[in-house]
């Protein structure tokens, strides 16, 4: 297919913009991507292709907007099953990687937040939230490699992409996630071995000094 059929609304930061790169270059689909600037205003594609939220990402697919990443990231591997399918061939299963999705979005972007936005005795609520989160992640993979069982599918392609600001949140948190979470950083370790993982993710230094910009606009010194 030619690079003009998919073009994803994107910012570099943006763990929800990664799931879908990650989803794409699992499938091995070439797309376009538009860098928007979130902070000198949005481009008008993006505010009309997500009129409801003006959020991104958006995936143009021949100019039809696909909104919402887990939505798009469900999308992807509907429309493309092949090489390997993200979702479980079960309904239970594609139940439960729902749950667990809709979980993740509901919990570690709002709990990270709230390390890098406060201080004193709420950051270390906060940090104690945000830990016992990832436990409970432990938890729902077992003694599997991955969220998918055996095999890297739709629930890591949604969590892996949060990981690329845990520097940020431990820098913040004084705390280090291999030690609190080893399980999980043994997971953060095995999705990384993953092309589709490494080329998407940016630097952890890069992303941290994004969340000193953003510190710094919220009046947090």
């Amino acid at each position: 297919m030619s690079k003009d059929e998919l073009r994803l609304l994107d910012f570099w930061a943006s763990p929800f913009c990664m799931r879908v790169k990650i989803a794409l270059a699992e499938k091995g689909v070439a797309y376009e991507s538009q860098e928007e600037d979130l902070f000198g205003g949005k481009s008008d594609l993006l505010l009309k292709s997500n009129p409801i939220y003006e959020k991104i990402p958006v995936l143009l697919d021949n100019g039809k907007p696909v909104v919402e990443s887990n939505n798009i990231v469900y999308y992807i591997d509907e429309k493309y099953p092949s090489p390997n399918a993200l979702l479980p061939s079960c309904a239970y299963g594609r139940s439960r990687a729902r749950f667990w999705a809709d979980f993740i979005d509901k919990k570690i972007f709002e709990e990270g937040m709230g390390i890098w936005k406060s201080k004193g005795e709420e950051l270390e609520i906060a940090k104690k939230d945000f830990i016992e989160i990832l436990k409970k992640l432990e938890g729902a993979m077992g003694d599997k490699d991955y969220f998918g069982g055996d095999n890297f599918g739709y629930v890591d392609v949604i969590a892996i992409a949060m990981t690329s600001w845990f520097h940020a949140y431990e820098v913040f948190g004084g705390f280090k996630i291999e030690k609190e979470c080893t399980k999980f950083s043994c997971w953060i370790k095995r999705c990384l071995k993953r092309e589709s993982v490494s080329s998407v993710l940016p630097d952890p230094e890069k992303v941290y000094q994004c969340v000193v910009m953003l510190r710094k606009m919220h009046g947090i010194e």
